[in-house]
């Protein structure tokens, strides 16, 4: 039975709407529902699209709003059968274009071939670069943040949006479509609208959603006017710089655990050292560092119990800002204990018994992310997209 929230149990169309297209230029790509206990960023993706065409917004190439899991939608739960938001890996995606889905495919097996069918499509008649925005809601309660894989134009369209900035969740959470459509090399933005059965969640993706279309050069943004939403984050209306965090820490629920989060906490609340955080069959699950907690998991599926963040001071981020500008990174192969990885672009193996110090940050810094480790060592692979995906927005103003 759907949960008695705005949105909940909604059958929703696979496109949401379109606008524009008559100009060239950029293609954005708003997704929401990929779970389907969030339908909030589906709300606002149908309401920004009505907005758009009641005000007749002149409009720089084109919009299109997809909802992700239908079936569990309707439903008003999470999934149907499997994380559809888990299950974005390359090899499952080049198995859904070749052959389709297999006999016995899972509810959202027969989500996904038809979600990639429809993004495909869209994709190869694009006249532009390409932005998405794929739009969640958290079972706690707290501020709305960003998520991206770190590369400097996601950044630019993440600070835009006036809230905090998550660094290293799309390296802990694997097969995401955000991830997905990264890969595929578009700029990709990750929106938590706030919390699931929020009244609000809606209001404040739609501004979200407007902000990403002005930033793209689609619309200028006093062309949309928008109901205030009421939200309580103080940082929503201040001209500070956003804060960004990096993920150090993610629980993982297993099998069977018994899992149970201890009650009231809220996103980005502080916690210290050896707070208890959770428990499961094993006992309390404490922190093991002084930070923020992120996610914490209040309902009854996921695996993910759990992340605890820490601040980015701002000196780090310029200096990686200004050392990917040099190209740094083509210098890194001549380190010692780094080498190319079976003639990969962009993807290098570390073995860290060689290069000791601050390996993991030292390749973050420079635009890398944390594939694997085999064998004692690491794989890290440079997000290849953001100079074409740069140039190809730069081209479009």
């Amino acid at each position: 039975m759907a949960a008695d929230f705005p949105g909940a149990g909604r059958i929703f169309p696979r496109i949401l709407g379109r606008y524009g297209g008559d100009t060239p230029g950029p293609l954005v790509i708003g997704i929401g529902g990929m779970h389907g206990n969030e339908p909030a960023g589906a709300l606002a993706l149908q309401q920004a699209l009505e907005a758009l065409r009641a005000a007749e917004v002149p409009f720089r190439g084109s919009f299109i709003g997809f909802a992700g899991n239908r079936a569990a939608l309707a439903r008003g739960c999470r999934y149907i059968d499997e994380d559809f938001n888990r299950a974005w890996s390359r090899e499952r995606v080049i198995r859904l274009r070749g052959r389709g889905a297999t006999p016995d495919a899972t509810s959202e097996e027969l989500e996904q071939r038809d979600l990639l069918a429809s993004l495909d499509a869209e994709l190869a008649r694009r006249r532009g670069p390409v932005v998405c925005l794929d739009l969640h809601t958290t079972s706690a309660a707290g501020t709305p943040f960003v998520v991206i894989g770190d590369t400097l134009l996601n950044r630019r369209f993440a600070f835009r949006l006036r809230a905090p900035v998550v660094l290293g969740l799309e390296e802990r959470l694997e097969s995401t479509i955000l991830n997905h459509l990264g890969e595929e090399g578009h700029v990709a933005v990750g929106f938590e609208g706030g919390q699931n059965d929020s009244p609000s969640s809606a209001a404040i993706h739609l501004e979200a959603i407007r902000t990403v279309l002005a930033t793209a050069g689609c619309i200028r943004t006093e062309d949309l006017p928008l109901p205030a939403h009421g939200s309580e984050d103080p940082a929503a209306d201040s001209d500070a710089p956003s804060p960004v965090v990096e993920v150090r820490y993610h629980h993982v629920i297993r099998k069977d655990d018994e899992f149970v989060m201890e009650p009231g906490f809220t996103n980005f609340q502080p916690v210290e050292r050896g707070q208890i955080l959770a428990r499961d069959r094993r006992g309390p699950i404490c922190a093991g560092e002084s930070g923020q907690i992120l996610m914490p998991l209040y309902q009854g599926q996921g695996t993910d119990g759990f992340f605890l963040v820490r601040r980015v001071r701002p000196f780090w981020l310029r200096l990686a800002s200004w050392l990917r500008r040099l190209r740094i990174e083509r210098l890194l192969p001549a380190l010692p204990g780094v080498r190319r990885y079976q003639d990969t672009p962009g993807t290098l193996v570390v073995d860290p018994r060689v290069a000791r110090w601050f390996v993991v940050e030292l390749f973050h810094l420079l635009g890398f992310r944390k594939r694997l480790s085999r064998e004692g060592k690491l794989i890290v692979s440079r997000r290849w997209h953001e100079s074409r995906a740069l140039e190809e927005l730069q081209g479009q103003r």
